[in-house]
């Protein structure tokens, strides 16, 4: 199915601390997502009944890490198109590295030929008015008032309000999306980091202002798009604004963004206080004991697998549900990194640091071992044991 003959399109952004390939990518959003969106979201099978069409995926490598786009056309409808578009950005890992997918939004075609059709008849309007008659100036003078009003603009691939070149303070805001809706208020100097990393131009317009606000989302995203604005940015932001609890700058009414720019801090006050919240979240997430957890029915259908199995022998566990051969500890890694489409991994043996990794590189998320640690997931990878099941 071609892009132009689907519904939408889903538009998203990917970062990966590390080398990969297009294989790689196309690779983790189908093993990844799998099982994870019921039977009727299979994306395979969507895609080979021609409801969904091929990931397009354009990367580009500069010293050792990789950026790049993800499209995918969509001809099923809008809440099961959203829903696979939200299961994009649970992919963490693609192969050994660290991945970051955002979904950009997601393009209504129909609306989009819409739009061209307005276009495109606004282009014929002027020419019509153009050749016409003296009396038809009060159209043209009409359509140009149009092109005078304040629009956005692009700054090195940034979407930006128009003032943000000439004004002494400018407000740095996660996507385009939410620049268009502080124009809307009559705010004219934001501008979008895009989401796909904070480009140097960003670093050097930011030096140049007296005063740099980042006014971000008020949920865990907002805070760690913050804590990376500041790590680029150093000293050059100077305030933070936050949305309120959970909501997003681009769904935020007047009088709320008005309130929370009144309300900026101190950028070194506000990022020291998120910095401590965000590290006592992890502490608490990597400190649960393993007796607290609850396999998912998926794992809990791995434990006749270690049945049978010689201690440190291990099973790699395939997408249809089908397990390896045992394999011994030395060729584990050998095969975890020839394997296509794993899923899990069955451990006949405590869940340890080498294991942790060993699944990690391999994209597996899932781990289940004769006994586990005090820490139960690491990299990525959640570890469960028999008292789980």
């Amino acid at each position: 199915m071609s892009a132009t003959e689907g519904k939408y399109i889903i538009h998203a952004t990917i970062r990966c601390d590390g080398t990969v390939a297009r294989k790689d990518v196309v690779g983790a959003i189908f093993g990844q997502t799998e099982g994870l969106l019921g039977d009727q979201l299979q994306l395979r099978k969507l895609q080979r009944t021609g409801r969904i069409g091929h990931v397009d995926v354009t990367l580009n490598q500069n010293k050792g890490k990789v950026q790049g786009e993800i499209s995918l056309s969509s001809s099923i409808d809008q809440v099961s198109t959203a829903v696979i578009g939200a299961a994009l950005e649970t992919i963490d890992r693609i192969g050994p590295c660290k991945a970051v997918i955002k979904v950009k939004g997601i393009e209504n075609i129909r609306s989009a030929k819409r739009d061209n059709v307005i276009d495109r008849a606004k282009t014929l309007l002027l020419n019509m008015v153009n050749s016409g008659q003296d009396d038809s100036k009060n159209i043209l003078d009409e359509v140009r008032a149009v092109l005078t009003l304040d629009t956005e603009k692009d700054i090195s691939g940034m979407t930006a309000g128009p003032n943000v070149a000439d004004s002494d303070a400018i407000i740095i805001v996660e996507g385009r999306n939410d620049v268009r809706n502080l124009l809307k208020f009559g705010i004219k100097n934001a501008i979008a980091t895009m989401g796909s990393g904070i480009q140097d131009e960003l670093v050097t317009l930011a030096k140049s202002k007296t005063t740099v606000i980042a006014f971000v989302d008020g949920d865990r995203g907002g805070r760690l798009l913050l804590m990376e604005l500041s790590g680029k940015l150093g000293k050059s932001l100077t305030h933070v604004a936050l949305a309120p609890q959970s909501r997003e700058v681009e769904h935020l009414e007047g009088k709320v963004i008005t309130k929370c720019l009144s309300q900026k801090e101190a950028a070194n006050k506000i990022v020291s206080r998120l910095q401590a919240e965000l590290a006592k979240e992890d502490d608490a997430a990597v400190g649960r004991g393993a007796e607290s957890l609850e396999a998912p029915d998926e794992v809990k259908e791995w434990a006749g697998m270690l049945d049978g199995l010689k201690r440190n022998q291990a099973i790699i566990v395939n997408a249809d549900g089908s397990g390896s051969e045992p394999i011994g500890a030395s060729k584990l890694e050998e095969e975890l990194s020839e394997s296509e489409g794993a899923i899990g991994l069955v451990f006949s043996g405590k869940v340890n640091d080498r294991i942790f990794d060993l699944a990690s590189g391999a994209g597996i998320e899932n781990v289940m071992g004769t006994s586990v640690g005090k820490v139960t997931r690491k990299s990525g990878v959640q570890a469960y044991s028999a008292s789980n099941l």
